[in-house]
């Protein structure tokens, strides 16, 4: 399976997002509290849904139940503008009550569909990729992938992870793993 380019930045985005918010500077994890809050001040963080969806998105982080994975993998591979309609979607996700809530306020808003849309998204891709995604959706996704690329590209692809590492790094970041 393909991911559009959308999803490819933005899982990893997501994913950093996360990261973010699971432990602060003493390594505690204080991931439910973080989310408790971004969840409080939802309605707060409307006007990021369409320049850093990412960031409010995660508010729904464990709240979405997939009932029909092949609709989600088949989005998955959809750039933003060729997105169904919320209405042709809602069928594929069931919403933890609070979760319910927040896709009321999130409905409410110019771009809201396609913001859920994204959302139920990058979360399934989280859930399916147990919270460690690294570029691929899944084994034999990414042995399909190796099987596609030519030449040196997915070297490439380490020495900008490389790259971008060490510039964090410069920048004062710890290094994962």
């Amino acid at each position: 399976m393909m991911l559009s380019a959308f999803f490819e930045d933005l899982t990893k985005a997501y994913q950093a997002e996360l990261e973010d918010l699971q432990s602060d500077s003493e390594g505690n994890d204080i991931l439910a509290s973080r989310l408790k809050s971004k969840r409080a001040q939802f309605a707060l963080m409307m006007p990021m849904i369409e320049t850093d969806p990412e960031m409010v998105a995660v508010a729904f982080h464990g709240g979405v139940d997939f009932t029909n994975p092949q609709a989600l993998t088949m989005l998955l591979g959809e750039e933003p503008d060729d997105f169904p309609s919320w209405t042709e979607v809602a069928d594929a996700v069931q919403f933890e009550p609070w979760a319910q809530k927040l896709a009321e306020v999130a409905l409410q808003e110019p771009g809201g569909e396609r913001f859920l849309i994204t959302t139920i998204c990058l979360e399934y891709l989280h859930e399916k990729s147990n919270g460690s995604y690294q570029g691929t959706y899944s084994q034999a996704d990414s042995d399909d992938a190796v099987d596609e690329v030519e030449g040196d590209d997915e070297d490439d692809g380490r020495d900008l992870e490389i790259e971008g590492a060490d510039w964090l790094a410069e920048q004062g970041f710890e290094r994962l793993g």
